[in-house]
């Protein structure tokens, strides 16, 4: 199974894609970030995360993907530009019928270290971790690896009890 994590943006979306057959078997196919180009506006910049992750979608066909759901606590503006980015990312998955989980960062944090209260820190070792990584992955890509670790992991514990 090929899973797809999603961790939204306006100026930066972080992607992260594992194959997992088993819970203890999580491993890493690759991370990468898109990018949209400053001085846009609004509408081109939605635009190109539309058309730039459709592509990438076409080519890895993810069977799940996981969207971070999203917690802000003070810049308002900064939550609304990346809420509408968020917006665009599962239309775009929707169009592109890939099942979709929505998580919060304290369910991956929990799930991922253990500890919901985890720092961006914890959660980058704990990625490397499990995918035996040879170097930190940037906190937006780090959040996208977790993200698909995480849906590996509630896919194989789902699968369990049902």
């Amino acid at each position: 199974m090929r899973v797809l994590g999603v961790d939204p943006g306006l100026a930066t979306i972080g992607l992260g894609v594992v194959i997992t057959s088993s819970p203890h078997d999580i491993r890493l196919e690759e991370w990468l970030l898109l990018r949209t180009k400053a001085g846009l506006g609004m509408g081109d910049r939605l635009a190109e995360i539309h058309h730039d992750l459709t592509q990438y979608l076409r080519e890895r066909q993810p069977d799940l993907a996981v969207v971070e759901k999203l917690f802000f606590e003070t810049n308002v503006k900064t939550a609304m530009d990346v809420a509408q980015a968020r917006g665009v990312i599962l239309l775009t998955l929707r169009q592109a019928a890939i099942p979709l989980l929505e998580v919060t960062p304290l369910q991956v944090k929990s799930a991922i270290t253990g500890d919901g209260k985890a720092d961006k820190r914890q959660v980058q070792d704990m990625v490397m971790r499990m995918l035996n990584l040879a170097e930190r992955p940037g906190d937006d890509a780090a959040d996208a690896l977790a993200m698909a670790a995480y849906g590996a992991l509630h896919t194989h514990t789902s699968l369990a009890f049902s």
